[in-house]
């Protein structure tokens, strides 16, 4: 019996990005206090974050030629949800960076930068989270679609 690779590696992306969207809420909630410190939350939201879409990176030629032409022929709506998750899995991971190097930049930066940066980070997390949520739910449905 012969193990289909790609489809266990598709699997694993979509534990890796719900996982990187529970991640995600954990820094969006703390960073609402200004004076909260939340390093290790920020470092690990943000590391799942670009680990979930550097899988995807990985198995996107996978997709391209074996899943993309199925999808769109057998349902053109599911196919363009697929290419839109993609784009917002970009935002995902620009927003968390952005929220990441912001919250670092607001510990070495002057008192009178220092609020505006952990508001920036705070929003850059909310944002991400519920971003994230969005793309991986698009995820599931997609992958529940019939044809893959």
């Amino acid at each position: 019996m012969e193990i289909d690779h790609t489809r266990m590696f598709a699997h694993i992306h979509g534990h890796a990005g719900w996982l990187a969207a529970a991640a995600l809420l954990h820094p969006a909630l703390l960073l609402r206090r200004a004076d909260r410190r939340a390093h290790l939350s920020v470092s690990l939201a943000t590391a799942f974050v670009t680990l979930a879409a550097g899988g995807g990176v990985l198995i996107y030629p996978a997709y391209s030629t074996r899943l993309r032409q199925a999808i769109f022929l057998g349902a053109p709506s599911v196919g363009w949800l697929f290419e839109r998750k993609e784009h917002l899995a970009f935002g995902v991971v620009f927003l968390a960076w952005a929220g990441a190097l912001s919250y670092a930049a607001a510990w070495r930066a002057d008192a009178d930068l220092r609020a505006p940066l952990r508001v920036f980070a705070w929003r850059a997390f909310a944002a991400a989270a519920a971003l994230a949520i969005v793309v991986a739910t698009i995820g599931t449905y997609v992958a529940t679609y019939r044809s893959l």
